[in-house]
């Protein structure tokens, strides 16, 4: 009974549209880290990133119970941990890795100690309402394809209609340009006139910013949501492979994000089906899928040259 279920057209359109949400976190994380990378600096503190967004947007949310200024100041949390990082590693030049690293740590005490500090300990977690779903007149009741891409929330819509827009600015535009050659020879964008570090510490805030919506749309996702401090659950570091996935590509990077996604969704499934499969390993089931393929096709992947090398003006 339980594997006629697993292949039933009911089952297989809830699978695609969970997985269609749950791949936003990771995407809008993904989109924001090939920002910072394409400017040379690499950002290992996006797991942080993700929770402070989190946490900011669950803390506003819960108070204020306004949808909109809750994901507004978890994006701008993830932004000021972004800003630490681009002080450390552009103006004092650094160790970036250290630098993102570091920031992960102080991340889960901040989130942790002010969670408790506002709020105690409860035997019921506090909980927020969450985003409800939009379903978009007409394209919502195409068959099949309907429920699983025109009947999401808000956040969903306004990641996927990022993607393009985000690829035309970075290979269409002349700021896009900018931002590759300050990756790539930052020496020689210094010497054509342009301000190598303006162009990194917009890229690397813009990185958090995104990072800190990523938390955000994980906060507010699902109705009855609440808080906990692993919640994020390794997604910053599935949005750094994604990145050398994506080749520094938002395209790209929307495929392995949906491949993070639905594999989530399917190991959930699969756990209220009880099958007999142990759920330790259906838990770890979205992360080595996507790991192993991902690692797969990027073997030929070329970082920007730069990345990861601080700049000194001469």
């Amino acid at each position: 009974m339980a594997w006629e279920i697993l292949f039933s057209e009911a089952f297989i359109i809830a699978l695609l549209s969970a997985g269609v949400r749950l791949a936003t976190p990771i995407l809008l994380t993904s989109l924001g880290e090939i920002f910072t990378q394409r400017s040379g600096i690499l950002n290992l503190g996006l797991e942080g990133m993700m929770l402070i967004g989190c946490f900011s947007t669950f803390l506003v949310a819960y108070y204020t119970n306004n949808v909109l200024l809750a994901l507004l100041a978890g994006a701008l949390a993830g932004a000021v941990i972004a800003f630490v990082h681009a002080v450390v590693c552009i103006s004092a030049r650094a160790n970036q890795t250290v630098s993102g690293i570091a920031l992960n740590f102080v991340a889960l005490g901040l989130a942790g100690f002010f969670f408790r500090l506002r709020l105690g300990i409860q035997l019921t977690p506090p909980t927020v309402e969450g985003l409800d779903t939009l379903k978009i007149p007409l394209l919502g009741d195409i068959p099949f394809i309907g429920p699983i891409l025109f009947d999401q929330n808000v956040i969903v819509y306004f990641t996927f209609i990022l993607v393009p827009i985000y690829w035309w600015f970075l290979f269409k535009t002349t700021y896009g340009l900018k931002i590759k050659a300050v990756g790539e020879n930052p020496k020689a964008a210094d010497t054509l006139g342009i301000n190598v570090f303006r162009v990194r510490y917009a890229c690397v805030i813009f990185g958090g910013l995104m990072a800190g919506l990523g938390g955000a749309s994980l906060a507010l996702g699902q109705r009855g949501q609440t808080f906990m401090e692993y919640m994020v659950a390794g997604r910053g570091w599935m949005a750094l492979v994604l990145v050398m996935f994506s080749k520094w590509n938002p395209a790209r990077a929307l495929a392995g994000a949906l491949l993070f996604g639905i594999t989530d969704a399917l190991q959930l499934r699969v756990q209220a089906l009880d099958i007999g499969i142990p759920y330790h390993f259906l838990l770890m089931l979205p992360y080595a899928v996507t790991l192993i393929v991902l690692i797969g096709v990027s073997r030929k992947a070329e970082r920007p040259a730069a990345m990861g090398v601080p700049y000194k003006r001469e």
